[in-house]
């Protein structure tokens, strides 16, 4: 056996899917969306997203069709839109499937339900909106979104998705 610093599951560097190592290449603030109330609450974490300018705003996510989020929602749902921090890293796992999460999902946190969605009680920036589109592209679902209200605030220590990982972003000068 022998030691190395590649991931041991990792194809082999030919075969490798270079789309895929591109995106891995591309950092991104990770969001969290969620929709729903009582039982029918549902979130992913989401960083395929985009903020577009204009009149009205719109945000667009890429979710997983299959994920319970992607299944839920359609044109005049409304869902809000979280950007995460650092210190939410766990929940970020979470609602990504990637971590247990005992109690589900919203049991790891506090959230206030809102028109638009449960929302995340310490998330200082998020966004209300409405669906506005839904459609495949390539393997993911675009959901396209009206930006209802916006409440931005600090934004000290962002969670931010690069190449399989959690990072914190460089220091700015």
């Amino acid at each position: 056996m022998t030691i190395h610093s590649d991931h041991p599951f990792a194809d082999p560097e030919g075969s490798r899917d270079a789309a895929r190592r591109l995106r891995g290449r591309l950092s991104a603030r990770v969001g969290l969306w969620t929709t729903g109330s009582g039982r029918t609450r549902c979130g992913l974490t989401v960083s395929s997203m985009l903020v577009v300018g204009g009149e009205p705003p719109l945000v667009v996510g890429l979710v997983d069709p299959d994920s319970d989020l992607g299944e839920s929602l359609e044109v005049g749902d409304r869902v809000v839109v979280h950007l995460l921090e650092w210190q939410h890293r766990d929940l970020a796992e979470q609602f990504a499937g990637l971590m247990p999460a005992p109690g589900g999902t919203f049991a790891a946190a506090t959230w206030e339900q809102t028109p638009a969605g449960p929302r995340l009680v310490d998330a200082s920036t998020w966004a209300a909106c409405t669906v506005t589109d839904v459609r495949l592209l390539g393997w993911s679902l675009e959901v396209v979104c009206t930006l209802d209200e916006v409440v931005i605030g600090a934004d000290e220590e962002p969670l931010v998705h690069r190449r399989g990982r959690y990072v914190r972003p460089a220091a700015e000068d």
